[in-house]
């Protein structure tokens, strides 16, 4: 893969780059029209959407940070992007152009104030992965094989205005309106900025690995404080299969289930027992060890789910709750998707919507075993992100419904399904982290 010699840090380098990237957008729909004269409509919009992920991604993967990871972040969402989007956007997952060998040498010097071969016996300049905030390079120590993850220069300080530029593409895409829309952003910030703290990431890891080790079929790295910073993270090498690759090969209901079993019950236990959940459920974020067990190996992005926000939002998991009228409008002001000054007409909008949502995407959580193969299932997802992306009445209301919470607790339950879906998951038992 070709590397990156540099990376654009200052506010006005990373603009310029996404006017560049903006500035193709614009000749590849002046190219649109011209196709619409002798395609059909639906042909001429595919190669449109085509065209402008590739351009879009070309452009993000370059400047890295906030941005890419924006793009990591709206590839989980299959049932609102068109296809070419989420295909294109899922590379910032685990396949990145990374940094060349002599620019990590100097990242490294500059972060841990010493060259990789004063710390490690070997190191291996040139980066296995690569992804929105780091890369990881294979080293070595007293007979230990090692993997070390160096964050890309400049992420950390261009956050606020990465997401400044991104706004107002994510702001039409999920139809925010200007009023009340800073405190979701706000919320983006400050995980992104956490993200970029790998002593935070160390301290986060170090308590996961300790707190879900009892769940069986599950695998972590150890981590090493001595050989760690603010901008590097060294932890033991994994050796296994990205999960996407495994989930394409195999064919093995069993194993499926096994591991399927191992994903859920670690959500599970991590959202109802510890009230803090891995919130970046993407499968550059797992391997398959050879001992088909799930390897977790990201701890970056972690969710803490407050108690007046679990409560009302798992109390609208059960069946009963979501078929008490009563109940559920409480429940949706508790939550903040109804307000007091709605009109009587968002109400019964908004009330509808979100009744219609839920009885949908909670129907795991109403039987004991659960079969996340189902294809119909899935399918009325798709359906339903489709119906809403397209309605015209939603779009004249304001979006900006929900805690800020949603963001991340929607995010990991939508990439924990797909995941599911990906494993083929036939008979999950949905309570089963209540053994541990």
């Amino acid at each position: 893969m070709k590397t990156i010699d540099n990376i654009p840090t200052s506010k006005i380098q990373r603009a310029t780059k996404l006017v560049q990237t903006g500035t193709k957008i614009g000749v590849n729909y002046l190219k649109y029209y011209g196709n619409k004269l002798i395609s059909s409509e639906e042909e001429a919009k595919e190669q449109l959407n085509k065209e402008n992920a590739e351009d879009i991604y070309d452009g993000l993967k370059k400047l890295k940070g906030s941005a890419l990871k924006v793009a990591q972040m709206l590839s989980m969402e299959k049932n609102i992007l068109p296809r070419a989007y989420v295909e294109k956007f899922s590379l910032a997952q685990f396949s990145v152009p990374p940094l060349s060998a002599p620019l990590v040498i100097k990242t490294f010097k500059k972060y841990f104030k010493k060259s990789p071969s004063e710390l490690f016996d070997s190191f291996n300049p040139n980066a296995v992965s690569g992804a929105s905030i780091g890369q990881v390079h294979k080293a070595s120590k007293d007979g230990k094989e090692l993997a070390v993850k160096i964050q890309y220069p400049g992420v950390a300080d261009s956050i606020a205005s990465d997401l400044a530029i991104v706004k107002p593409i994510a702001m039409k895409m999920f139809n925010i309106k200007g009023e009340g829309s800073d405190e979701y952003f706000k919320e983006v910030e400050n995980k992104l900025t956490e993200e970029t703290d790998y002593r935070l990431e160390l301290q986060q890891s170090q308590e996961i690995v300790e707190k879900c080790a009892v769940i069986p079929n599950l695998k972590f790295p150890k981590y090493y404080p001595d050989l760690s910073s603010d901008k590097i993270l060294t932890m033991d090498w994994m050796e296994g299969e990205h999960l996407s690759e495994f989930t394409q090969r195999n064919q093995s209901k069993e194993l499926s289930n096994k591991l399927g079993q191992a994903l859920w019950d670690f959500y599970m236990y991590q959202m109802h027992m510890l009230r803090k959940v891995h919130a970046d459920p993407h499968p550059g974020n797992f391997l398959v060890s050879h001992k088909n067990e799930l390897i977790v190996i990201d701890f970056g992005c972690m969710k803490e789910v407050p108690t007046n926000f679990y409560e009302p939002y798992f109390e609208l998991a059960k069946k009963e709750n979501i078929e008490n009228p009563v109940f559920f409008e409480a429940k949706l002001y508790e939550l903040e998707i109804l307000r007091k000054e709605d009109t009587k007409e968002e109400i019964v909008f908004f009330s509808a919507l979100f009744h219609e949502m839920l009885s949908l995407f909670t129907q795991p959580f109403h039987k004991e075993t659960f079969d996340f193969s189902d294809e119909v299932f899935f399918g009325k997802i798709a359906d339903l992100g489709q119906k809403y992306a397209k309605s015209n009445e939603l779009k004249n209301m304001n979006g900006n419904r929900g805690s800020k919470h949603f963001i991340y607790i929607n995010r990991t339950f939508f990439g924990l399904y797909n995941l599911m879906h990906d494993l083929k998951a036939t008979a999950i038992k949905i309570n089963n982290f209540t053994n541990y």
